[in-house]
């Protein structure tokens, strides 16, 4: 029998075949296009939840900074005082109670500054010679100082703090004045940011 003689039925037998693969490959394309979506929207999921633990976590920190930034603020003149304190207090005097007063003093003000650190907030205390920052620093005044760098500090009259790196209070400081003929040390004419980055809400 030649090919020309083959029977009708096996070539419709051909042509159901070749419409039962055509659908099997229709329904694959469109279960791979489902599983592609729903891969999508899986990923879309895990994403959202991600961001919003991220932000549910910002705002817990934050919450949290807000929460202490106000009682922070109220211990600072007890810290102050307390170092004020140790600045007059005598030193290895020959009354032992007066050694002892001082004594525990000085670890009183320790025990306040390691709360202060454990809670995030850091002392800022410029050292003699470290560069003015206005976003740190507050200048109380200028002084004439040969032996140092104009816009350098020369003296803190009262430390500073910070909060997460936000600053609650600048140290109060003292700058060398800069000299005749030489730019301004402090940046751009007027200071328009000088001390931009204080807190001074509540």
């Amino acid at each position: 029998m030649t090919d020309d003689q083959t029977p009708a039925h096996e070539e419709a037998d051909d042509q159901e075949a070749m419409t039962a693969d055509t659908a099997d490959t229709a329904d694959l394309e469109q279960l791979r296009a489902e599983l592609a979506e729903w891969r999508e929207k899986a990923l879309r999921a895990a994403a959202e939840t991600e961001n919003v633990r991220r932000r549910a976590e910002r705002e817990s920190n934050d919450a949290r900074a807000y929460a202490i930034q106000k009682f922070s603020r109220d211990l600072f003149q007890a810290a102050d005082n307390l170092e004020r304190a140790l600045m007059a207090a005598p030193r290895e005097t020959a009354d032992q109670a007066l050694n002892n007063l001082v004594l525990g003093i000085e670890m009183t003000e320790k025990a306040l500054q390691s709360a202060f650190e454990r809670n995030g907030l850091k002392k800022i205390e410029p050292a003699k010679g470290a560069k003015f920052d206005p976003h740190l620093h507050q200048a109380m005044m200028e002084q004439d100082d040969p032996s140092a760098e104009p816009g350098t500090v020369i003296q803190t009259m009262q430390a500073g703090y910070e909060l997460f790196g936000r600053v609650l209070r600048p140290a109060m400081v003292v700058v060398a004045a800069k000299r005749p003929g030489q730019p301004n040390p402090y940046g751009q004419a007027g200071g328009a940011d000088a001390g931009g980055s204080v807190d001074t809400q509540a």
